[in-house]
């Protein structure tokens, strides 16, 4: 079997050729081959080197005989040699021609020598005369002789050769050599051709051992002998003690390999491997038919002996081609039963976890009991129904002993249930299983329905039609919390046959106890909302009052998400104008509401003073800043964090409105032909911040036109920016004739969303005019005289309006009112009366100084003007303008005479005793001398004397009847 290099694996390439060259490890198997190679080598190269020098010796020692002898039988038979041997010196004729001649002959040496050995030449000097070292009997004898001898010269092989006469005689002896040294020269040159021809093959050798080892690296993935031997070792180690069977069959069905867990588990013998399978006695043919089948499963399971095995079977070669496969076996007998329970446990995970994050979604008693209906279908019961205590509903804790629980939800697999409908107020009785639960706080597990006779009793009716749906298995289980029972919920099942067991009575607590704190705090908040609900409506105009200057619609939304601080206001003014205002408390809950009924409550306070909107803004301004600061010191640290407010003034006989804000929106101004304006109003910086002026604005509007006025939850939203929402308003409030209760419909169902993140306030009035037939005004002389005419004005206005039974009360509250002006005023003077709901009458005048109550004794001359003007008059009271102040008073109508859009007055209030009859009026000359009022007075102090004794203390300025004091 080839193994096949994973080119998933990089192999790192080495740094230097070195490291590629050289194995890691002598012991590896690339390491031996390599040294095995350079051992091979090595012998190779010393043979050769042997044999060469062996030939090499043989060799020169042949040339060197074969040269000697040339040379040497050569020069022996050289002409003039015999001569120069018979010649007296020898010597001194033959050394010079033998050292000539050596050189080019190749031979290191030529000796000519007398028949007794004596030599005559030699290359060393000193050598000739003396005997010649070598063997010459041979060459006496007339043979050439050749030998190798240690001369004077070293290792030498030479030759000697007879010189002989013409006779044959020998005359001398010629001897030639070599050194040996000199001779194996010649094979030494060849040497470096064998040794690089060995370092060749060595080379070649170490790059193929390098190839080697990077295959067998490869291949082995990195691993050295050792570690495969330890491999080798822990795989069969792992391969016989794993608990898990392993076996590999070849293509043709033989067992190639079994472990012994596969032998235990699918029953084989010791012997099996290297048998065909259809031989294996025992073996299930199932099993068998996958082994031999070859194909690829996972998973797959098959009984064997009493087991459940599940197989896993692949192919040894995964790159295709004739191979076997490999199977892994295990018993999954027991898992399969822990599988179970566990996929049980797991479900009951997942179901607590979906209870955690599906129910309390939201702070709604009822939804919180459907979800809790919801989450348990169908993964736990088939019907879950949830019965709550009626005060739980509405946000209280279960009080009384009768179990009378309301039918909260109802849910389950099928809609055609026989359980009682949802809101079904249904009284249990001790022996049912919902009463004994609400009462111990214990859950009820009912396995069998058709014997529990304690629930049969509640309704056998509607227990029989329940059996006969199919089902047949209970849980009751209370819904607790801060140990409250709050109702219970019941568990029943109809299509899963097992019954409810212990096991289940735990889930089902668990899943009601998550539950049941959801309850408790969605019933908690309904009671807190409810609360809030309340002191908010409560502090908010229940109904607003009559006046005769504007039409007034109004509506006002709570958010979905809790009370809030906006409000609306009206507020009736002397003169017949009317007070609008709007106000927004940034926050939701109890504190937003509170502070919100503190500030309305300020305003209607600041208004009774009659004071321009710029100046009620500062003093309400100054106000949010003491409570801010009264909250920082107490500790509470819960002080106003932003509120705005706007405050406008109408006047129906100007038809002047004064307008002033404190960050709040631009009202909007609908006139009679339908366009829409926004007036450029002063920006007035949101309450409490202090340090900053607040500004009026004065637009005159015609009769007709509609203010509009709201909070900033009717525009701002967070699908949309501000000026989407103002021009959305626009939209809605052009182009229609419509009255203010049509327009707030309109504008309310062109920008609400569903479900409002922010309270909203919306007042919407509609201008009227008080025209001249309802006005009467004039200038007053500065002179007392003019008190007279002023009077006889007066009563003729009053005929000409048919208000003559108002005549006596309006005469005498002119003339003390216009005496006074004349008298501690400046001029100019001027009188007015208005017919609206009411007869008012005012004197205004150049000063600033306001007339007071005071105590006037019995003997007093004076000082019972204004008391007769508050007893004679429902209301009076004193407001101030740019240029002065105005005196006021109010006189009711007669109840037949209507105010100026004709419904018919209030009648005019008389206290319980009557007084004296009115004077006559005061002629001419008693008003010229500017004596009428204190005739009048004088004429029935007696009874303003006896009123004052019983008229309630405070409040004189300007409630009717009020204890003279000093202001």
């Amino acid at each position: 079997m080839v193994e096949h290099a994973d080119p998933s694996r990089s192999v790192p390439k080495p740094t230097l050729f070195a490291k590629s060259l050289l194995p890691r490890s002598p012991r590896s198997v690339a390491g031996q081959v390599f040294a095995l190679q350079i051992a091979v080598v090595l012998l190779l190269v010393l043979g050769a080197i042997l044999a060469l020098v062996l030939e090499s010796r043989k060799s020169s020692e042949a040339e060197a005989r074969n040269r000697s002898v040339a040379v040497a039988e050569a020069f022996a038979h050289s002409p003039g040699l015999r001569d120069a041997l018979a010649s007296p010196n020898p010597s001194a004729v033959l050394q010079p021609l033998t050292e000539e001649t050596r050189g080019p002959a190749g031979v290191d040496f030529i000796v000519v020598m007398n028949t007794d050995g004596i030599r005559y030449t030699h290359p060393l000097p000193d050598r000739i005369g003396k005997q010649f070292v070598g063997t010459i009997g041979p060459s006496l004898a007339g043979h050439v002789y050749t030998e190798s001898v240690h001369g004077p010269l070293g290792h030498e092989v030479q030759a000697v050769v007879p010189v002989t006469a013409p006779d044959g005689s020998v005359v001398g002896l010629v001897s030639a050599g070599l050194k040996v040294a000199n001779v194996t020269t010649a094979g030494n040159r060849q040497l470096p051709v064998i040794l690089g021809t060995g370092a060749a093959a060595l080379a070649l050798a170490t790059a193929g051992t390098a190839l080697v080892f990077r295959r067998l690296k490869r291949q082995t993935r990195g691993l050295g002998p050792t570690e495969m031997t330890r491999v080798h070792e822990h795989h069969n180690a792992v391969l016989h003690a794993v608990r898990e069977g392993v076996v590999i069959v070849a293509p043709d069905g033989r067992l190639l390999l079994a472990n012994d867990e596969a032998k235990e588990l699918l029953g084989l013998p010791d012997d099996a491997e290297g048998r065909k399978l259809d031989d294996l006695d025992g073996l299930d043919p199932g099993t068998a038919e996958l082994l031999k089948s070859g194909r690829v499963a996972t998973d797959e399971v098959h009984q064997s002996r009493g087991r459940l095995l599940a197989v896993n079977q692949r192919p040894t070669d995964r790159h295709g081609g004739a191979a076997g496969t490999v199977a892994t076996i295990r018993d999954s007998t027991e898992l399969r039963a822990l599988s179970g329970r566990a996929e049980v446990a797991g479900k009951r995970l997942a179901l607590l976890y979906e209870a955690g994050v599906g129910v309390g979604t939201t702070l709604d008693v009822v939804r919180t009991a459907e979800e809790l209906a919801r989450v348990a279908v169908p993964g736990f019961a088939d019907f879950v129904t949830v019965d709550l205590a009626d005060p739980v509903l509405r946000g209280d804790e279960p009080t009384g002993t009768a179990i009378d629980l309301r039918r909260a939800a109802v849910h389950g697999i099928r809609e055609d249930h026989p359980f009682y409908p949802r809101g079904r107020l249904i009284a249990f009785i001790p022996s049912t299983p919902q009463a004994q639960g609400f009462d111990s706080g214990r859950s009820q597990v009912v396995p069998d329905l058709s014997v529990a006779h304690g629930w049969h009793a509640q309704d056998q009716e509607r227990a029989r039609q329940i059996m006969d749906y199919g089902v047949h298995s209970l849980i009751t289980t209370p819904l607790q919390a801060r140990g409250i029972i709050l109702g219970v919920a019941n568990f029943w099942r109809s299509r899963k046959p097992e019954p409810f067991d212990d096991e289940d009575r735990s889930l089902a607590e668990e899943l009601v106890a998550r539950a049941a704190v959801s309850i408790d705090n969605a019933r908690r908040y309904t009671r807190e909302h409810a609360m809030a609900v309340t002191l908010q409506r409560s502090l908010l105009p229940r109904a607003l009052p009559e006046q005769s200057a504007l039409t007034v619609a109004h509506r006002y939304l709570p958010a979905q998400s809790g009370v809030s601080g906006d409000w609306f206001d009206v507020i009736p003014l002397p003169g017949a104008r009317v007070a609008l205002v709007v106000g927004d408390v940034v926050g939701h809950g109890l504190h937003a509401a509170a502070t919100m009924g503190r500030l309305r409550t300020a305003v209607h306070n600041f208004s009774a003073l009659d004071l321009p909107p710029d100046e009620l803004l500062g003093h309400l301004d100054e106000l949010v800043n003491r409570i801010d600061q009264e909250e920082t010191d107490s500790g509470t640290g819960t002080g106003v964090t932003g509120a705005t407010c706007l405050y406008a003034i109408y006047d129906p006989v100007s038809r002047l409105c004064t307008i002033a804000r404190a960050g709040h929106p631009t009202p909007a101004l609908v006139g009679p032909d339908g366009g829409v304006r926004f007036p450029e109003l002063p920006i007035g910086p949101p309450l409490g911040t202090g340090g900053m002026p607040f500004e009026t604005a004065e637009v005159v509007l015609d009769e007709g036109t509609q203010i509009v006025l709201y909070t900033d939850g009717l525009v701002e939203e967070r699908t949309r920016d501000f000026d989407v929402g103002m021009e959305l308003l626009r939209q809605a409030l052009s182009g229609h004739d419509r009255e203010p209760e049509e327009h707030c419909r309109a504008v309310l169902d062109a920008l609400l969303p569903a479900r409002p993140q922010d309270d909203v306030a919306l007042l919407i009035a509609k201008t009227r005019v008080l025209g001249p037939e309802h006005v009467a005004d004039r200038d007053v002389p500065s002179d007392p005289a003019a008190v007279g005419d002023v009077r006889a004005w007066a009563t003729a206005t009053l005929e000409e309006w048919g208000l003559e039974d108002l005549a006596f009360g309006a005469e005498l509250a002119l003339s003390e009112l216009v005496t006074n002006a004349i008298r501690y005023g400046s001029p100019p003077v001027r009188v007015r009366l208005l017919r609206d709901r009411s007869l008012i009458c005012e004197v205004s005048d150049g000063s600033n100084t306001s007339p007071h109550l005071t105590y006037a004794a019995t003997t007093d001359e004076g000082g019972r003007g204004l008391f007769l003007v508050a007893q004679l008059t429902e209301r009076w009271g004193t407001r101030y303008t740019p240029h002065g102040k105005i005196i006021w008073t109010e006189q009711p109508l007669p109840a037949a005479i209507g105010g100026p859009d004709g419904e018919p007055s209030a009648p005019l209030a008389v206290d319980d005793e009557p007084g004296p009859p009115p004077p006559p009026p005061a002629g001419p000359d008693e008003a010229e001398a500017g004596a009428a009022p204190e005739t009048v007075a004088g004429a029935v102090a007696g009874a303003a004397e006896q009123e004052a004794a019983q008229a309630p203390v405070g409040e004189a300025a300007t409630a009717r009847g009020g204890m003279p004091v000093e202001s």
